[in-house]
């Protein structure tokens, strides 16, 4: 069973009236990605010493309620969609206390060689694409 990913905001991620900065949330989102993936046993470090990178295509976030400077939000991140070419990540982004959601969001993106040319997995990595649809899966 996965962990949800939790994140303590920092007074360095707040404007002047205390509240998160949105563009703290991209980050909490990698953040969580990295630990999902890592959780999975597809860290992003075993990929790239495999000659593997997946860069960010889209992000989408869709704010719902604030974030203040020492609130915890556990971040819920799931495989919603994975073809062996591209995956898209999905988040929801919860007060840890309450349970309100603070944010839902996605990341989109694609596997490359170190030339940075497209990669379809399960050809050249089939145990990193198994993984893949595991996670897919929700195992």
């Amino acid at each position: 069973m996965l962990k949800i990913y939790e994140h303590k905001a920092q007074y360095y991620e707040t404007d002047q009236m205390g509240i998160v900065h949105h563009s703290n949330y991209i980050r909490w989102f990698e953040e969580a990605r990295v630990d999902l993936m890592d959780q999975a046993g597809l860290g992003y470090k075993k990929m790239e010493e495999a000659g593997i990178i997946s860069p960010v295509l889209s992000v989408e976030a869709e704010y719902k309620s604030m974030v203040h400077f020492g609130d915890v939000v556990a971040i819920e991140a799931s495989l919603e969609e994975y073809n062996g070419i591209r995956m898209t990540v999905s988040y929801l982004v919860k007060d840890k206390d309450s349970g309100e959601i603070r944010c839902k969001g996605r990341t989109r993106h694609c596997f490359l060689d170190r030339e940075e040319k497209p990669v379809y997995l399960k050809k050249s990595d089939p145990v990193f694409h198994d993984l893949f649809e595991r996670l897919k899966a929700g195992q």
